[in-house]
């Protein structure tokens, strides 16, 4: 049985209210794709990040703690509304032991590790169980040759792989909350591990990259 993993962007979720309109798209999307074993990892988002920045004269981890708790909380939205089960997994074996139970899971960051976010937890996810694919859903429909919120010609990159998009992303400096397509980290385990990797917006680009379609969007390879 194919296996899924769903780096789900917190801004998707919650870019500053609940946003009903995509999470009812997202739970149509996914429902037609329950054939499939799939694990959804949650980010933060803008709740994480406005604590974060709440507490910005504190160290590193205690904003990383922060965050962690903010994934958890959109983890526990989401799976609801997907009418999953209320229990989010704290751990990778917790994952593991529910997903042999059945074919969707919903979590949000599985610890803390140092200078790692959601996505690092998703791809984490995706080298442990061998995944087929990696899908990040953020805000943006991919990778750009440059920043698209502050250039508007701006390209997108439909295709780039794995060492190429590794120095990019190890150009950014980290920091709790960051907010890019994917971090170091995620970075890192999709290109040792080789792990084909999708970066979409939108439920219907979701839709048309899981049946196999053409999509907007990036893939890493």
């Amino acid at each position: 049985m194919k296996k899924i993993v769903i780096s789900l962007g917190g801004s998707l979720i919650n870019p500053g209210k609940i946003n009903y309109k995509f999470l009812r798209g997202f739970k149509a999307t996914i429902r037609k794709f329950f054939r499939y074993k799939i694990v959804i990892v949650t980010g933060g988002g803008k709740i994480a990040r406005d604590y974060i920045e709440a507490l910005s004269d504190k160290n590193e981890k205690i904003r990383s703690l922060i965050g962690i708790k903010a994934t958890k909380l959109n983890a526990m939205l989401v799976s609801n509304f997907l009418d999953n089960e209320i229990v989010v997994p704290d751990s990778l074996n917790d994952v593991k032991k529910l997903l042999k139970r059945r074919n969707l899971v919903v979590c949000g960051a599985l610890g803390y590790r140092d200078k790692m976010t959601s996505d690092g937890t998703a791809a984490d996810v995706a080298r442990s169980l061998k995944a087929d694919l990696l899908i990040n859903m953020t805000n943006v429909k991919g990778l750009y040759d440059k920043d698209p919120g502050k250039f508007k010609n701006a390209k997108l990159i439909s295709e780039i792989g794995f060492s190429n998009f590794l120095k990019i992303v190890n150009k950014i400096k980290y920091k709790p909350g960051q907010h890019f397509v994917l971090d170091q980290v995620a970075a890192g385990i999709i290109a040792k591990h080789k792990i084909k990797t999708v970066i979409l917006k939108g439920h219907d680009e979701l839709d048309r990259c899981l049946n196999q379609k053409k999509f907007i969007g990036t893939v890493i390879c």
